[in-house]
């Protein structure tokens, strides 16, 4: 199989013709040469070049009446979807015979996904429904429905995967050898509408194979991307049956070439309600679930840039802010200024390098355009630099930088973000207005705020759809496929959360993400927890050993165990676990692990000579040392500053402290413990910031009494990998959303200004949204399916409850979390 990044995966690639070349063959290399449609994978299947966005706003949707099926007691329908609406019924695809609904696939009104269906005779006969939800905005998905009525094992008559994965569904199932109304002769098809009524979606859509008479798997349209560890498209190369069609949207000559069926049977699809008028209603879109850019081949000579782009975020308005109202695929950011609180509309993604260039189209006067620094909080006068449309004052943190020229509706206002200079140039109608300069170091949202009572709202374009202006040189659209190449592509090889079910009997975890070896590593800091039981947390690391043992939930001292009681050994693709640890007695638990370097050095970088397993890739390094008594530094060997150390004794009992960054260098925590964050003057920390090379630590027993002997864990934040921030509650079911610039595999959240359990999720546990089940490092209690709900997204997390514990108004909270995939390769979840 051949894979690039930049078109869909062929099952059987071409022999080249070429075998064999002298000098070194790079991965850029391979890139140009796919990209070029040359050596050694050439004659490679068009890549995804075009999406449609379907507008509910517009009633949009495309229809189609179907001939003689091959079967319409079997077929498949795959799609590539990136939602917009969410908390609404919204059809997927239908049919109508003029009087009832036959079959839908659709989101429900609590974002879950459905297959139902009805009998001319019987009513409904089937309906289904998912366990997750579904409501990720800032990525694709993957949808397969696979209708089999003949098929004898129940379970197997109705199948939803998404992004490859097989889901849990509830209902009443398919009765035996009943027909699918969706592929009857003479009945009209509909996608994005439900039947003959007037719910639509709001969605972009792509990449759509319908196949008659088959029952497929998702492995007939897609694979994982042994690079990234996420589902990617792969081109479909079977038939397709009598009323088999492929859609893929790439001919925008007009809205009949749009609907064009390129299975080879002419099925064709006629589109409703869908522009190709250039301006703030064009639907034929460059967001597509595969990056690329284009090369120099007949079919495509402008070079645009394909990938996954930013839209404006319905999950993000910040504080206790008012929500803006987000549609048209959320492009349209719009406050109807009945109140007179700020609202917010960004970007679904940040910057913190590069150019990039996008375009607002004002709906009214009564709108700033330009940047934030990090997400929108509840002080919105001081939070960036916003042209304000109704008096022409642009404001850099709530301050006046001059009057300029004003702009009302369906002015198109221009910016220009050089995130590596700090500088934002406004353009008015392709004049430049002016450039301010920045010193932020936070990630950079383009958005709008809607400051006042009077109504607001712009159309964001983000270069999806055609620019009305040029850019300026060098600036790129915002596009993930611009992003800032990560340096770990797929978490998995460097953090991983394992589950297994305890047997009594010594066993090997592999820490494999996506069960290939290409993902497996030998950890060096394993820390497992019973799910099932109300069993001690126990931490072990390569550094003191395998025997050696630490629970968070206690202040012991460590403790010296026989293999049978800690782990067996630190392996290649995992851990052995022994017969009486507490995570294999039984029932189901969990292990967390984290690569080091493997191996430790003598770090003499401190004022104290520390032994050091240090991963600089990974931002994470395992450290020991023996305290003095007296103001002391500790070699860290990162590389870069920690933002979190947790320190323990190993030979005293004493809490586990706690340092974080968001919190400061006068500040302790307590991993033990459910204390808020306490003062601690210098004895802990010696108030004083970690550096590259050091922490720093006072006269506290708990990280430096004298003779005694310390284990401390450090991390520093790697892009696309890990983070270390802090976020504030406003006390709503409708929580804060938090950026990290990557799909979660793990997140660690602490309340830091009031006494409140710390919480660990993670995605092996909770293999879909919405995220419940918690576990905690500061009590042996088993795993609880709480009332504290999150969505793990493409790109960060949401909270989606009121409690105290992750949400309380005005509340401060601090996260760790680490990644499946960074965003610019992730899946929407």
């Amino acid at each position: 199989m051949t894979s690039y990044s930049g078109k869909l995966i062929r099952k059987t690639p071409l022999v080249p013709t070429q075998q064999a070349a002298s000098g070194v063959w790079t991965v850029t290399d391979a890139a140009a040469a796919v990209k070029n449609n040359i050596w050694p994978v050439a004659g490679v299947p068009d890549p995804i070049s075009r999406s449609v966005r379907l507008r509910s706003s517009a009633s949009a949707y495309l229809n189609r009446t179907a001939g003689a099926p091959t079967s319409n007691l079997k077929y498949t329908m795959s799609v590539w979807m990136k939602r917009g609406k969410f908390g609404a019924q919204q059809s997927i695809f239908s049919s109508y015979n003029g009087a009832s609904e036959y079959a839908i696939g659709y989101f429900d009104a609590n974002d879950k996904l459905n297959f139902i269906g009805d009998s001319a005779t019987a009513g409904r006969t089937f309906g289904l429904t998912t366990s997750a939800v579904y409501r990720d905005p800032s990525a694709w998905y993957h949808i397969v429905m696979v209708f089999d009525s003949a098929n004898a094992t129940v379970a197997n008559r109705c199948i939803i995967y998404v992004n490859g994965v097989s889901q849990t569904l509830t209902g009443t199932t398919v009765p035996l050898n009943t027909p699918s109304y969706f592929n009857t002769n003479g009945i009209v098809g509909y996608l994005n509408q439900n039947g003959g009524s007037t719910s639509y979606n709001d969605c972009y859509l792509t990449e759509i194979n319908f196949i008659d008479g088959q029952a497929l798997t998702p492995a007939s349209f897609g694979t994982t991307d042994a690079f990234t560890g996420a589902w990617v498209p792969m081109a479909y190369t079977g038939t397709y049956g009598a009323n088999g069609f492929y859609l893929n949207f790439k001919d925008n000559t007009s809205t009949t070439t749009l609907g064009y069926d390129y299975s080879g049977n002419s099925n064709n699809w006629t589109a409703n309600n869908i522009s190709l008028t250039a301006g703030t209603t064009y639907d034929s879109m460059l967001d597509v679930p595969t990056p690329w850019v284009g090369y120099a081949a007949t079919t495509d000579k402008t070079a645009v840039t394909r990938g996954n782009y930013a839209v404006l975020n319905p999950l993000d308005y910040g504080g206790t802010q008012v929500k803006s109202i987000i549609t048209e695929a959320n492009l349209k950011g719009f406050d109807a200024g009945s109140v007179s609180y700020n609202s917010t509309s960004v970007a679904s993604f940040g910057v913190t390098s590069g150019k990039f260039y996008c375009e607002f189209t004002s709906i009214t006067a009564y709108v700033q355009a330009g940047i934030l620094y990090g997400l929108p909080t509840s002080d919105m006068t001081a939070a960036g630099i916003r042209y304000y449309g109704n008096n022409g004052i642009i404001y850099k943190d709530g301050v006046s930088q001059g009057t300029f020229a004003t702009y009302t509706t369906n002015d198109i206002i221009g910016l220009a973000l050089d995130a590596d200079a700090k500088t934002i140039a406004f353009y008015k109608n392709n004049t430049l207005i002016t450039t301010i300069t920045y010193t932020s170091t936070n990630a950079v949202y383009l958005g709008a705020l809607f400051p006042n009572t009077s109504a607001g709202g712009i159309y964001a374009n983000f270069g999806q759809r055609p620019f009305t202006y040029t850019p300026p040189a060098g600036f790129q659209t915002l596009c993930a496929t611009n992003l800032p190449d990560p340096t770990i592509k797929l978490g998995a090889q460097y953090m991983a959360a394992s589950t297994y079910t305890g047997t009594g009997a010594t066993q090997s975890i592999v820490n494999s993400g996506n069960n290939t070896t290409a993902t497996t590593f030998q950890p060096d800091l394993v820390w497992t927890k019973s799910r099932a039981n109300a069993y001690n947390n126990d931490l072990i690391d390569s550094v003191r050993g395998n025997t050696q043992i630490l629970q968070s939930n206690n202040t012991t001292a460590e403790t010296t165990a026989t293999t049978a009681y800690s782990l067996v050994s630190f392996n290649s693709n995992g851990y052995t676990v022994g017969a009486s640890e507490n995570s294999n007695l039984s029932g189901t638990s969990v292990g967390w692990q984290w690569k080091a370097a493997g191996s430790t050095v003598s770090n003499t970088s401190g004022t104290i000579t520390s032994t050091v397993s240090a991963n600089t890739t990974a931002g994470f390094s395992i450290v020991t040392y023996t305290g003095t008594g007296s103001n002391a530094t500790v070699g860290h060997g990162l590389g870069v500053a920690p933002s979190m150390i947790i320190v323990k004794s190993r030979s005293t009992t004493g809490d586990w402290k706690v340092y974080n960054v968001n919190v400061g260098n006068t500040y302790q925590g307590f991993l033990n413990d459910p204390a808020a964050f306490q003062g601690s003057s210098p004895t802990v920390w010696n108030s004083t910031t970690p550096t590259s090379t050091v922490f720093s630590i006072g006269t506290n027993a708990g990280v430096n009494g004298s003779g005694t002997t310390y284990v401390a864990y450090c991390w520093a934040p790697i892009a696309g990998y890990s983070a270390f921030g802090k976020y504030t509650g406003n006390g709503s079911t409708d929580g804060p959303f938090v950026y990290l610039g990557f799909r979660p595999r793990y997140f660690l959240i602490k309340r830091s200004d009031a006494s409140y359990d710390w919480y660990i999720h993670d995605t092996s546990r909770d293999t879909y949204n919405a995220m419940n089940k918690e576990l905690y490092p500061n009590t042996s209690d088993a795993e609880v399916s709480s009332s504290r709900v999150f969505d793990a997204l493409s790109n960060g997390f949401k909270v989606r409850d009121s409690n105290a514990g992750i949400n309380a108004s005005g509340g401060t909270y601090i996260y760790a979390a680490f990644a499946e995939n960074p965003f610019k390769y992730s899946n929407a979840r």
